[in-house]
Formats: structure tokens, C-alpha cells, sequence
């Protein structure tokens, strides 16, 4: 059995995007090249184009392609300092490409709170917006762990009120929730094809009408001069492919089953034992992000992957060490942070799959808990 259950690292390729990327290279062409190749290939880049605008509720001529969302992410901080903004606001649960591309800006940078369901401070923001210096609000739409959805909307009055950007990473929410820009009233917003099931190496930067993005890649002038570099046409491709796809499964209520698949895990992984993060605020439906108390998340993983359930932890692991999760400290959850692993559903998904899974950690569970209870002279 192998059940992969870790779509918001990766998303498997789709069937329709492999037979996409195939036909473009198959064929080739160069979008630039004025020859008949090189205009259909440009064609390819334009429709897909259109494709990732529609998924976001915005217009094609304000999609900018890129290398993935942290290239696009750096572009739009870079856009909203290079339009006059004199300060960085990043909530304390943002992705690390939107954090360390502020935190290298050389611009004070202020970490914007949450609160202990994952939820911004808005009341915080307000008091920090009041200062007379232009600000740039970097809000992901939903965490990429916990997947708790942020009140955008309320927060762009607010920065909107101040004269300032905001700037919003919709790269986890993309194709699991509606995502309309103009709704949203951001600046600037992110998106990368990978997380909907296209290829690696592709994102996009889409802005607001009167907005500009600068350039943070010098070269020739392709992307209307906003991004040097031959266009990776299979990746654009393939990522149109995939929102076109994403936007048809929003459509069919894909998200409202997900919802019901994933509630159905949770309640019985709750039953058994453990602890849901961001379980009172909206979340994203594929999402479950959980913590067993005293069982670690690199242990978590390995006894589920021996079971054929591939999902991700909470917390990064290196040179042995378990880090605790960023977003989970940030709502004062330490005790657990370093005890939490990430369940995440996708195109593909199935019902069967959450139920894999729930049985395999709850098998799991209940194992590592008998030898707990174990008299010491037993087990020895």
C-alpha cells in the first residue's frame, strides 16, 4: 500500500499536465522567436497564461511568470519597497521565503502576532499601520502548516486606510479555496504550479491594476521586461494546465469532499489522542496538522511510512535535530512544536486515503501507548 498524503510540499504531477508538457516538447520553440514555431509556442505561454489569471480572479496581463513562489515572492517585497514603502510587516507564521526575503530587505521589518488559533492580530496591525510611515502587510491567504486561512479582507481595509501594500502568498490556497484577488484587495499575490499539481520551478506574481513589479532578474525583456530569462515553457504550460484543472475541481465540490474526508480522519486521530492545531479557525479542507503529546515528529513519519502513509512533519529535521514548528511557537503551542506532523489531501485524493492513514497512526498510537503502560519489569 502507498498512500501519499503530502500535497502541500508537493503535489503529484497530473495526468493531463504530463501529456501537456509532452506535446510541448515534442514540438519545442522558442516564445520569442518571431517563426512560425516560436508563435505557436508563445500561443502556449499566453493560454496558460489566462489560465493561472482566471484561477486567481485577476487579469492575464498582470501575471508575471517566474522560477516558483519564493523567486515571485522576493519580487513583489522588492515591487512594494521600490513603490515607496518605507517598512516591512510579516506575520509570525510566514512561509521562510517571504521572511528571509524581508529580512535581508534592509528595511525595519516588524512580525506581525497571532493569536493562539493561528489567526492575525488585527487589532496589533491597526496600532502598527497608525504610524506615519508607508508599510508593506505580507499575510499568507493560509498557513502551509496548519492551514488556518487569514482574514485578508479585513486586514486590506486596514492597509488600504494606511496607504499601504499588501502583499499575499495564496501559494497553499490556490486551488483548495476560491482565490480572487480583487476580492481580496492585495497588491500583489503569489502562486506556484507545483502545489496544484504542475511541475517544480514555475510560480507567478499577478498585480494589482497601477501597480508595477520591478525586476530583480536583469537580461533580455522577456515577461514585458518584469523577468530576464527564456521562458520555461513545459512549466507555464503545465502550470495552466493545472489551475484550469484545480478551478474545474473547485467548481465540482472536490473541496467540500476533501472537507468531509479530512473531518472524518481528525475526529478519530482526536478519540485516540491527539492534538489538532488551528482546529478553531477556518482552515484549508485537504489540511490536518496534528501533535501527538511525547511522540516526535521524524518518529511519526518513519512509523508511517513503513506503513505506506506518506505526509510530512510539522517541525524541519536537520543533522538529526528536531526544530520546532515555527507556526505552532508563534501560537504558543511549544510544548508540542516539536511533536506535530502535517496530513495534506490533493487532486487525487480519496476518501480511502484518510482512512489509511487514521487506522496506521492509530495503530500506531495505541501501540506506543500499551508499552507506555507496561510495568517497567514487563517490558524489560
Amino acid at each position: 500500500m502507498s498512500v501519499y498524503l503530502d500535497h502541500n510540499a508537493t503535489a503529484l504531477v497530473r495526468p493531463e499536465v504530463q501529456a501537456a508538457v509532452a506535446d510541448v516538447m515534442a514540438h519545442g520553440g522558442n516564445p520569442n522567436a518571431v517563426h512560425a514555431w516560436g508563435r505557436r509556442t508563445r500561443a502556449r505561454v499566453e493560454n496558460a497564461r489566462a489560465q493561472v489569471a482566471d484561477l486567481a480572479g485577476a487579469d492575464p496581463t498582470a501575471v508575471v511568470f517566474s522560477s516558483g513562489g519564493t523567486e515571485s515572492n522576493a519580487q513583489a517585497i522588492a515591487s512594494a519597497l521600490a513603490a515607496g514603502c518605507e517598512r516591512l510587516i510579516v506575520s509570525a507564521t510566514e512561509h521562510p521565503c517571504v521572511a528571509e526575503a524581508a529580512a535581508v530587505s534592509g528595511v525595519a521589518v516588524e512580525v506581525l502576532p497571532v493569536d493562539a488559533d493561528g489567526v492575525i492580530d488585527l487589532a496589533w496591525l491597526t496600532d502598527a499601520l497608525s504610524r506615519p510611515s508607508r508599510a508593506v502587510v505580507a499575510i499568507h491567504h493560509a498557513n502551509n502548516e496548519s492551514g488556518v486561512i487569514q482574514p485578508i479582507v479585513q486586514a486590506a481595509v486596514l492597509v488600504r486606510a494606511a496607504g499601504g501594500w499588501l502583499h499575499v502568498d495564496a501559494i497553499q490556497s490556490a486551488g483548495k479555496i476560491a482565490v480572487n484577488m480583487a476580492a481580496l484587495d492585495a497588491d500583489s499575490l503569489t502562486l506556484s504550479g507545483h502545489k496544484l499539481g504542475g511541475l517544480q520551478g514555475v510560480g507567478a506574481l499577478v498585480m494589482k491594476a497601477g501597480r508595477e513589479a520591478v525586476r530583480i532578474l536583469h537580461g533580455a525583456g522577456q515577461e514585458r521586461g518584469l523577468r530576464a530569462g527564456t521562458e520555461n515553457t513545459p512549466g507555464i504550460v503545465a502550470f495552466g494546465v493545472a489551475a484550469d484543472c484545480a478551478a474545474r475541481e473547485l467548481a465540482d465540490g472536490h473541496s467540500d469532499r476533501m472537507r468531509a474526508w479530512r473531518d472524518a480522519a481528525q475526529a478519530r486521530v482526536v478519540a485516540a489522542g491527539a492534538v489538532v492545531v488551528g482546529d478553531a479557525s477556518p482552515r484549508l479542507p485537504n489540511t490536518l496538522f496534528m501533535a501527538a503529546p511525547g511522540w516526535d515528529s521524524p518518529q511519526q513519519l518513519i512509523t508511517l511510512d513503513l506503513s505506506g502513509v506518506m505526509v510530512s512533519a510539522g517541525s524541519a529535521c536537520s543533522s538529526g535535530k528536531t526544530k520546532p514548528s515555527k507556526t505552532m511557537v508563534a501560537m504558543g503551542m511549544d510544548d508540542l512544536a516539536t511533536q506535530a506532523i502535517r496530513i495534506s489531501g490533493g487532486w487525487n485524493t480519496i476518501a480511502a486515503d484518510w482512512d489509511a492513514f487514521a487506522d496506521a497512526w492509530i495503530a500506531a498510537w495505541d501501540k506506543r501507548q500499551a508499552r507506555a503502560d507496561r510495568p517497567a519489569t514487563e517490558v524489560a
